[in-house]
């Protein structure tokens, strides 16, 4: 057996941060991340290939037959959506070219939790940062109802607790406050062992808690002593400290805001930050990405004008985040054909609902019903190069090709349906 081919400085498309400082060692087609990896990393790049060869109907097929069976179906339904849109850029470029072509609606499988920012920013905008300034400027981080360090392992390692800035900042001196959930490890505890503040709440809680907070930033005076199990008088001392911060920093997850009023709690956050620029520095850092959902918006808002939740069936792009939703679509029984596009992780499979299912997905997807098409596809970052968007959506990091799998990548196979359409 030959040695295994190592790969040095490997940029990540699984972490919406994007890390690019991986070590992966490629063996034919097994990959193993063996330096600066994490939990999401590791999944992402050390799941096996079991599926290579496309099906129609469960029957293994060449890949010119699984395509024209999927543009057959595209060509006969009245209402198609192309969802999942877990891909790279070139993807979500072909996506919105076949969309177009079929006249369908598009949506990301996350979009839900997307909108919870996307519809704050469209309705009274927002003032946000980037993964660099918060790693040169931050001094003071406040992370609103979520556990980041579950979804972005390395967060804190490459934004909080660098070793140095670009304005010789001292490092050891950050604050971090936790309001709402407290961590789930030590990831934001520093180097020298100081660990963060958690001002705990539960989520219900949480529009109360941040609306308090956001009065207490703007000198109001509260008879309240507690909201949601917190003192109010801690409150104000986290708002006063906010008010002389230089460079303060409000993050959140907004897949973690999983509760009646998350739109509401993400735009009085926004507004706050807003206030607290009256008189020094702050910033709001929405955390995402993973899934390739950045992508897809700043592909989709370049070629569209919209973000997803788009239609093309009028001819020209209809955005509605209501109507075009594809869950209630899908859960309304409006959707003939579901094209889905899964390039990432194998677990992200189709929404039950739809009349006939196309799906181009990681190997060893399991359903719990058959596809009428399946087509076994390549990852971005592993099996083809490609451009992904980290989650401040400032910057598309190419990724890098490491193994020959043979599998096709979704631009392609997606502009061969298009042909056929």
């Amino acid at each position: 057996m030959s040695e295994p081919i190592r790969r040095e400085d490997v940029a990540s498309p699984f972490c919406g941060i994007a890390s690019d400082d991986l070590t992966i060692e490629v063996s034919g087609l097994e990959v193993k991340v063996v330096s600066n990896g994490d939990a999401v990393t590791q999944r992402g790049f050390e799941t096996p290939i079991t599926d290579t060869q496309p099906r129609v109907n469960g029957k293994e097929v060449d890949l010119a037959i699984a395509v024209a069976k999927a543009a057959d179906l595209l060509r006969a339904s009245s209402q198609s959506v192309i969802s999942g849109l877990a891909t790279d850029v070139n993807g979500a470029r072909a996506v919105m070219a076949l969309a177009d072509k079929s006249r369908a609606v598009i949506d990301h499988y996350a979009s839900a939790a997307t909108f919870r920012n996307l519809l704050v920013l469209q309705d009274t905008g927002w003032m946000t940062t980037t993964l660099g300034e918060v790693k040169n400027r931050v001094d003071l981080l406040v992370v609103v109802g979520s556990d980041i360090e579950s979804r972005f392992p390395r967060f804190f390692e490459r934004c909080m607790w660098n070793e140095e800035s670009l304005f010789e900042q001292d490092i050891a001196s950050r604050e971090i406050v936790f309001l709402g959930k407290a961590p789930s490890g030590d990831a934001s505890t520093s180097p020298a062992g100081k660990q963060a503040e958690v001002m705990a709440c539960d989520s219900v809680d949480l529009p109360e808690v941040v609306s308090v907070l956001r009065a207490l930033v703007a000198g109001r005076t509260l008879q309240a002593s507690q909201v949601g199990g917190i003192d109010v008088a801690a409150l104000s001392k986290l708002a006063a400290r906010l008010k002389v911060a230089k460079y303060s920093v409000v993050t959140w997850a907004a897949g973690e805001l999983d509760f009646k009023g998350a739109e509401a709690t993400v735009q009085t956050v926004c507004e706050m930050i807003k206030d607290l620029n009256k008189d020094t520095r702050s910033s709001g850092l929405p955390l995402g990405g993973i899934g390739g959902e950045t992508t897809a918006n700043q592909v989709s808002a370049w070629q569209a004008g919209y973000p997803m939740r788009t239609s093309f069936g009028l001819g020209y792009p209809d955005y509605d985040p209501y109507l075009y939703d594809s869950e209630r679509m899908l859960a309304a029984g409006e959707v003939e054909t579901l094209l889905w596009v899964s390039s990432f992780d194998a677990d992200v499979v189709p929404t039950e609902g739809a009349r006939d299912t196309i799906v181009l997905g990681r190997s060893g997807m399991q359903f719990s019903s058959e596809p009428a098409v399946f087509i076994p596809i390549g990852t971005p970052g592993i099996d083809h190069a490609g451009q992904v968007f980290r989650t401040d959506g400032v910057v598309a990091l190419p990724v890098q090709k490491l193994r020959d799998s043979g599998l096709p990548n979704v631009a392609d196979v997606l502009a061969a349906i298009e042909e056929e359409l």
